[in-house]
């Protein structure tokens, strides 16, 4: 086997113990996501409700919310159609469709609490609906204020990685493990620290058993993100690596779990950014293509575009 095998410390396992991985399964996922199903909950369980719409994409985001606004026009509008449309005054439907069309807008307005007052309830019980409609109308609007609000607000770290680890030239006549990485917005992040652990299956007594070790970096802190950062393992004397193989990182399910540390001047708060790769990320006997240039007025350009680029070298 050419990964070198070293000192066990129990303190790197990441949280994930000793258990192997199956199937080329990450431990962590390319977006950061911990790779772990969880089942067993209860089905009606809302333990999970705020993380899951804060953490949701914008567009599942927006699904949830005109889902559940029409869901619940459409409940109250059939309620007032069942009590009976002579209960709303001003309502002008001739047949069903136009009784539900005017009974889903009167919701509208008074679940939003409008009024424009063409259509207006009509005795205790229509009074009754439309007083409590408009009580849930206060509640859900403020909850869903709150959660907009929470998504723009949450403090996070939007950084992008290269697609591929390369195996490139290292300092003389030496090989470095590299990626990289750089900050998709214009804050600024400072006080940058970053682990990259490296993990793989080991037979023990004819059992897998997931080894972790955490890899020495040429730098794993900076002061301040201002260009693109690469990221690079010395493959010597004292790495793991350096004697590895293709096959073998692939025959032991090998990984690289990268964890980000950084404080956000703007947010004035610490935000973290996880990815990960796996042995067919890995691209040998390639460097980077540099993804910065100058203007005509001398200032740095960065092209955020050639994050992955690289070329093959000899």
């Amino acid at each position: 086997m050419a990964i070198r095998k070293q000192h066990i410390n129990p303190e790197n396992d990441l949280g994930f113990g000793p258990q192997p991985v199956i199937k080329n399964q990450p431990l962590i996922n390319k977006d950061g996501s911990v790779n772990v199903k969880r089942k067993g909950l209860s089905r009606f369980n809302t333990a999970d409700t705020y993380h899951t719409l804060i953490k949701m994409s914008w567009g599942r985001f927006w699904v949830v919310v005109l889902s559940g606004y029409l869901i619940a026009n459409l409940f109250f509008a059939s309620i007032y159609v069942l009590i009976g449309m002579d209960s709303l005054d001003g309502a002008s439907g001739h047949n069903h469709m136009s009784h539900l069309m005017d009974a889903f807008f009167f919701s509208a307005q008074t679940i939003s609490t409008v009024g424009y007052g063409h259509i207006s309830p009509r005795g205790v019980v229509a009074n009754s609906v439309a007083a409590f409609e408009s009580m849930i109308g206060l509640l859900a609007f403020a909850l869903a204020t709150g959660l907009l609000y929470g998504r723009f607000s949450k403090p996070s770290a939007k950084i992008v990685y290269s697609e591929n680890m390369v195996v490139a030239p290292y300092g003389e006549n030496g090989r470095g493990l590299m990626f990289r990485l750089a900050n998709i917005r214009k804050n600024v992040l400072i006080d940058l620290d970053i682990q990259v652990i490296f993990s793989y299956n080991e037979f023990v007594d004819g059992k897998p058993i997931r080894r972790f070790f955490p890899l020495d970096l040429e730098r794993k802190y900076v002061s301040l993100l201002t260009l693109n950062w690469t990221i690079v393992h010395p493959l010597d004397a004292n790495s793991p690596l350096i004697d590895m193989i293709y096959e073998d990182l692939e025959t032991y399910q090998a990984s690289f779990s990268v964890l980000l540390k950084a404080f956000d001047d703007t947010f004035s708060q610490t935000v973290h950014s996880r990815t990960s790769y796996i042995a067919q990320d890995m691209v040998w006997n390639a460097k980077f293509i540099p993804m910065f240039t100058r203007a005509e007025d001398g200032r740095i350009e960065l092209d955020m575009s050639k994050i992955s680029e690289f070329e093959k070298v000899q």
